[in-house]
């Protein structure tokens, strides 16, 4: 370089220039400089007039400090010295050889290949080969070989029943529950009570109840689809079993399992409680309580143990159309003649 001549040098500087203004033309975004090319650029600065700087120089001086800044930051932040937190992951030979028995042993759980891996000498925990095979999507026993939740409900639809509770609040605020049976095979809905004390005593009644509306459809079903609520007791379990029906219990916390139930009970908030204000009170669930104040829905079956069929007026009374609350009264008995 020292030997030769300034023209020569001048004009290589002349087509590197040109040569870099073309490739950064190409460029979508901005340039990504490595360590190593930080360096070279922050050691040739200071052979570069600052007021050379923006002809010459890709980067301002305000760069070139920000680089030093975290150069020094990286240096004193003890980066280099942290070790990994937490636990090491697992050897991926201890991966295949979980996948490989659970495999070839379908009636294997997770705890029972894990203690097959101690014997082996591979000590692991039962919830590490429990993640291994849910991540492998391999079910758990005894359900690996047999049909999903979706594909038995599909194929039993016929044969299901499946109970439900949900609530809704009066205008004055009182807050009251009902209970509601929905036939998967025909998608019919019974609500079989209301009540603002939904007690076991009660829930058994509805059932009770209930098995008596369907009659000789109970021949059909074999299987009764419920939630794990304090009021379903074994008494409730009962009247069904009594009926040749087998219960079967949804997990804790997963409403998704009677998914059906569910939509229903969101279609009657959304289509009907969301636009409507209830003023009836909730009736007597008790001998010695007060006396209904209201009449059943059509939908609602007057057999279901809470609302009691309508009583005709008596033809001696007439009633009452100057208040604001319909009334029956007695007329004013007429003079003899």
């Amino acid at each position: 370089m020292l030997l030769r001549r300034d023209t020569a040098k001048d004009a290589e500087l002349l087509v590197l220039r040109h040569e870099n203004a073309v490739l950064r033309r190409h460029l979508a975004g901005p340039v990504r400089y490595q360590p190593e090319d930080r360096f070279w650029l922050a050691a040739l600065s200071g052979l570069i007039p600052r007021h050379r700087w923006r002809a010459v120089f890709p980067v301002t001086p305000g760069t070139l400090l920000a680089w030093h800044r975290r150069l020094i930051a990286a240096k004193w932040d003890y980066s280099t010295q942290r070790t990994r937190t937490g636990r090491p992951p697992t050897r991926a030979v201890v991966k295949n050889l979980v996948l490989r028995l659970a495999r070839e042993n379908a009636g294997w759980g997770h705890k029972r290949i894990q203690g097959e891996l101690a014997r082996l000498g591979h000590p692991i925990a039962a919830s590490t080969v429990w993640e291994i095979l849910h991540a492998a999507g391999i079910d758990p026993v005894p359900c690996r070989t047999g049909p999903s939740w979706r594909e038995f409900l599909t194929a039993q639809a016929e044969g299901i029943i499946a109970v439900d509770s949900f609530h809704l609040d009066t205008v004055l605020g009182q807050r009251l529950y009902a209970l509601a049976f929905l036939e998967h095979g025909t998608r019919r809905l019974h609500i079989a009570g209301i009540t603002a004390r939904p007690t076991q005593y009660w829930a058994v009644q509805q059932a009770r109840n209930m098995a008596a509306d369907l009659g000789r459809r109970t021949e059909s079903l074999r299987f009764l689809l419920r939630d794990r609520d304090g009021k379903y007791g074994q008494t409730f379990d009962a009247v069904f079993e009594a009926e040749e029906m087998e219960i079967l219990k949804s997990a804790p916390r997963v409403p998704r399992m009677n998914a059906h139930c569910e939509r229903v009970i969101g279609s009657i908030r959304r289509e009907a409680l969301d636009h409507v204000l209830i003023k009836l009170s909730e009736p007597h669930s008790s001998p010695s309580g007060p006396a209904p104040t209201g009449t059943p829905s059509p939908s609602t079956p007057a057999s279901s143990g809470c609302w009691p069929p309508p009583r005709s007026p008596s033809p001696s009374c007439t009633p009452c159309t100057n208040s604001r609350w319909s009334r029956w009264r007695r007329p004013a008995s007429r003079p003899p003649t």
